[in-house]
């Protein structure tokens, strides 16, 4: 059996713990996650079904429609601010973590790196990876 992901914010009022393992990890440099991560990229470990997730502690979020034209809602501790997790209402199973929200960080292994069309020329992701201009189609 897989350990379970682990984690949550910098001030430890909001933990998670999925037991599912994640469909997809990703670095994604559309403009919302590099203003959200206040730099080049976000780090992203997707997961099947918010059935498998449990929450302790209460997030603050906000909506924002994404380039899909779709509403994404990011949730984030109302005492330290740290970006927790984000849903999908068009994809409304999937829960999406913040790879450095992860008690062991290491556990993240990227796959691809998604809208490339936004990236910036100084932000270095490993190129071996697959690169994609906008999300890869399922």
């Amino acid at each position: 059996m897989n350990l379970p992901y682990s984690g949550g914010c910098a001030c430890g009022v909001i933990r998670y713990h999925i037991s599912d393992e994640p469909i997809f990890m990703n670095d994604c440099q559309c403009k919302d996650c590099q203003r959200m991560s206040g730099t080049g990229h976000g780090s992203y470990l997707t997961f099947p079904s918010r059935t498998s997730v449990k929450l302790e502690g209460g997030t603050s979020h906000f909506d924002r429609i994404g380039d899909s034209g779709n509403t994404k809602t990011s949730n984030f501790c109302p005492k330290c601010g740290s970006p927790v997790y984000m849903t999908f209402a068009a994809m409304p199973t999937l829960f999406t973590v913040h790879a450095t929200s992860l008690d062991d960080p290491t556990r993240y292994k990227p796959q691809a790196v998604t809208y490339t069309v936004s990236g910036f020329p100084w932000d270095h992701l490993n190129p071996a990876l697959p690169k994609f201009e906008k999300m890869p189609k399922t």
